[in-house]
């Protein structure tokens, strides 16, 4: 039987770090993310928010397995910001993370390896900031059930320790449930021996 992986590492809240060199300033700001238009909504504001500052270069990763991610080095030279900020996040082992480091510039040129040191190190001091957290990979079913199955669907429920995000019962009854991945066959299965139940998938959270 193939292991299910259903868990993956992100932040909990948003945190940020700092790291000045001859005069540049590099703040990191970083924040849970689930999608690609929120990430899109923090850059908008934040380049509102710091319209003053010469570089907005960010990177992030999404999905449980990390598999959609992207870097930006926003007119710094190639590679010198996106890049080891997105090396952060790797080492950090996190996903569904948002970086986004503001530069103002102080007068005086880094040179590569100065800008990709002050980036690396600006994202690492937010990143250590931050308190990082496993979540479970879940998928969210619709159940429908007659009110004379309450009893054996409820039980399902209990014996899973399942969540119920929304319920309405009525002579047709409908919850929403919350399944961890690894428990989705054992789930089905057993949904499958209730007479007259229906599991629907909707999506994965």
């Amino acid at each position: 039987m193939v292991e299910v992986i259903d868990t993956y590492q992100t932040i909990e809240a948003p945190a940020e770090g700092m790291y000045k060199e001859k005069g540049s300033k590099f703040i990191a700001k970083a924040y849970p993310v689930k999608s690609d238009e929120q990430v899109k909504e923090i850059l908008e504001q934040i380049k509102d928010d710091f319209h003053d500052a010469r570089h907005h270069c960010y990177a992030y990763i999404l999905g449980p397995t990390g598999n959609r991610w992207r870097a930006n080095d926003d007119g710094e030279p190639s590679g010198t910001a996106g890049k080891p900020i997105h090396g952060q996040l790797l080492s950090f082992n996190l996903t569904n993370t948002l970086i986004v480091v503001i530069r103002y510039f102080g007068g005086t040129k880094l040179g590569v390896s100065g800008l990709i040191n002050a980036y690396k190190t600006a994202t690492h001091d937010a990143l250590s900031n931050a308190r990082i957290i496993t979540r479970t990979v879940d998928a969210i079913y619709k159940v429908t059930f007659g009110y004379a199955m309450m009893n054996e669907a409820m039980r399902l429920v209990k014996e899973l320790n399942l969540q119920i995000v929304e319920q309405h019962f009525d002579n047709t009854c409908t919850i929403k449930l919350r399944v961890r991945r690894s428990l989705e066959s054992e789930f089905l299965s057993r949904c499958s021996k209730i007479e007259g139940l229906l599991a629907d998938f909707e999506y994965e959270d």
